[in-house]
């Protein structure tokens, strides 16, 4: 039987800026666990949006969660955690949960920083049950909500991220290493052609393609093929997801999926059969393709979902910086089921 978890937080005065905040008018969170039930929301970006929920509940292995909170019944904030199986069985040992970015919110009168924190505990707290391990990954400010991770006896770890610009007025091309740019030309002289697809057909036939050839090199989690297609339907109305793929006569050999968010985009799955076609490179062409789509659209950048680690080398993240993107530094912020397990880790990253 469906339901809906929800409660009103009280306010109290140990926490003086949160009673000062919110002592008029109490909150209400209320934690959705079937798409039916949610109701129409606001929505500033992607991540956390009613159709990725969707998406992940039609998707085998997918476990999602939207928490919303309520001011005097009028949504002020909301955050998506999905909960997905690491390897094929159903303890909670073989679980994470990922959380992309630090939620949306709706009132600018509000403050972030403490919404966030009570969002985040009654997360935590449903979710350390069902899972192994917490992850909240590609926060677009790497300060946001420190002292709410900390509180709720979260550990970060610094992380990289690589992002293309795609506001000035040069073309996409001219950031590209010069191999790079001689293999775009000798792939596309070879007879590899790059496009969009909407059709059913090619969709599954390219996500059974990216499962055979995806390396644990570049994510070792790879969601069961049907994600692919599930968004297609969903997000193909609102423009928010793409997928392009490399064919090489009438075969497909390669391709990628975007997903977009406000001003950006997100590669999210790219790959290519390297070996097998080799002088068409579609790895290659498959990521190009996605940063000229969305250069032409108007978006100011495109980054890149997952490069790894900063203190090992990642055979990816080369990979992509050949295309001319920045990288930075960034962190992850992580939780762990076992309680003495995540003390530990809390005191080797403080």
């Amino acid at each position: 039987m469906y339901h809906i978890q929800s409660f009103i937080i009280i306010i109290a005065d140990k926490d003086k800026r949160l009673f000062s905040k919110f002592a008029a008018m109490p909150l209400k969170l209320t934690t959705y666990h079937h798409g039916s039930e949610i109701p129409i929301l606001p929505e500033n970006g992607t991540f956390h949006s009613t159709e990725l929920f969707h998406i992940y509940e039609a998707t085998r292995g997918y476990t999602p969660m939207l928490i919303v909170a309520y001011e005097d019944e009028k949504p002020v904030a909301k955050v998506l955690a999905v909960i997905h199986k690491t390897l094929p069985f159903r303890l909670p040992f073989f679980k994470k949960c990922v959380i992309y970015g630090e939620g949306e919110y709706f009132n600018e009168h509000t403050d972030r920083e403490v919404l966030f924190n009570l969002m985040l505990s009654e997360l935590t707290r449903i979710a350390i049950k069902k899972s192994f391990l917490i992850e909240f990954r590609n926060l677009d400010n790497a300060l946001f909500g420190y002292r709410a991770f900390r509180e709720n006896h979260y550990f970060a770890i610094n992380w990289l991220r690589v992002r293309n610009s795609l506001h000035s007025a040069r073309k996409v091309e001219e950031r590209f290493s010069p191999s790079r740019r001689r293999q775009i030309r000798k792939g596309l002289i070879n007879g590899a052609e790059v496009r969009e697809t909407h059709s059913t057909e090619e969709i599954q036939s390219f996500a059974q393609m990216l499962h055979h050839i995806y390396s644990s090199k570049i994510r070792r989690h790879f969601p069961n093929k049907d994600f692919f297609l599930y968004m297609e339907q969903q997000m193909q109305s609102s423009k928010r997801s793409r997928i392009f793929i490399v064919t090489h006569k009438n075969k497909i050999i390669g391709g990628s999926v975007c997903i977009y968010s406000g001003e950006n985009a997100y590669l999210w799955f790219s790959g290519g059969m390297r070996k097998t076609y080799a002088l068409q490179y579609p790895g290659i062409l498959a990521v190009w393709h996605a940063l000229i789509d969305a250069k032409q659209r108007g978006y100011r950048h495109l980054e890149f979902i997952d490069v790894g680690l900063p203190f090992r080398k990642h055979g990816y993240r080369e990979f992509v910086l050949r295309f001319g993107g920045k990288q930075s530094s960034t962190r992850r912020w992580f939780h762990v089921r076992w309680e003495w397990l995540n003390k530990l880790m809390n005191r080797m990253y403080e």
